[in-house]
């Protein structure tokens, strides 16, 4: 099961890559982390009826967009879930510097499926997630490179428990496969974001990782080097605005000043 569900989130990168290539010649092309997309498709919705422009965004997850920029794909503007892999863009020069911001914060939580008998959960110093587990998998997005992977590993670390756990991980492509892992039933816990968690009905928060476990929890936003869209800089502005700021809170985002 936990096969298939790779496979279908596999498809939506396709998929996404083929929306990028359908945007029209005009469209702001957004890449953006796929923890974004309720927040960020509301918001695009706002600005198309404010301004009358347009803007296509492909989700996924931030370091495969970031290698896509890397390889000279169409974007405009980059949005990373966290600071490295726009370090990354950056190195190379695919970015403008001056236009680079971090915009978003969020936090790190605990989840099991809804219809679980899962209870509250300390999450402290050596908490024994591995006995939570029961034999089972703790979903969570791939720890090597996706950045709500790495947050969870940092995090687990410095609990005591990532040892313990480690070779349990389903390690997912992007963070909403880890949601919906947890969500399908296939693993009886899993690590997101708080603002990924509120989206999905089918899973409950079981326990929040203190703020001193984690590495800040860091969007970054920058337009894309290779942009020519006279668009993408009043995307980003709109983006740090009130109405922006309005919807991005509503989904449970943090928006940095």
């Amino acid at each position: 099961m936990l096969r298939r569900s790779f496979i279908a989130v596999f498809a939506l990168l396709v998929v996404g890559a083929g929306i990028v290539s359908a945007a029209r010649a005009d469209d702001v092309v957004v890449f953006a982390a796929a923890s974004l997309k309720d927040a960020l498709d509301a918001i695009n919705t706002d600005w198309q009826n404010a301004s009358g422009k347009h803007a296509t965004i492909s989700y996924a997850a931030s370091s495969a967009l970031a290698k896509q920029i890397e390889a000279a794909a169409p974007a405009d503007v980059f949005i990373s879930a966290d600071l490295d892999w726009m370090d990354y863009v950056a190195k190379k020069d695919l970015i403008v510097t001056a236009s680079r911001h971090n915009l978003l914060g969020n936090v790190l939580v605990l989840i099991a499926p809804s219809d679980s008998k899962a209870g509250p959960v300390d999450i402290k110093q050596d908490f024994p997630l591995a006995n939570l587990l029961g034999g089972g998998k703790l979903a969570m997005a791939d720890p090597a490179s996706v950045p709500a992977g790495k947050y969870g590993k940092a995090a687990l670390t410095k609990l005591g428990v990532w040892d313990a756990v480690s070779g349990a991980v389903a390690a997912a492509e992007n963070v909403r496969a880890s949601l919906l892992l947890v969500a399908r039933g296939e693993a009886p816990y899993g690590i997101v974001y708080k603002t990924d968690a509120a989206i999905e009905p089918k899973v409950k928060i079981v326990g929040t990782f203190p703020a001193d476990a984690v590495p800040p929890i860091i969007y970054p936003i920058a337009k894309v080097a290779s942009s020519k869209n006279p668009d993408a800089a009043a995307f980003i502005s709109y983006l740090s605005g009130p109405d922006a700021t309005k919807q991005f809170e509503h989904y449970g985002f943090s928006v940095l000043k």
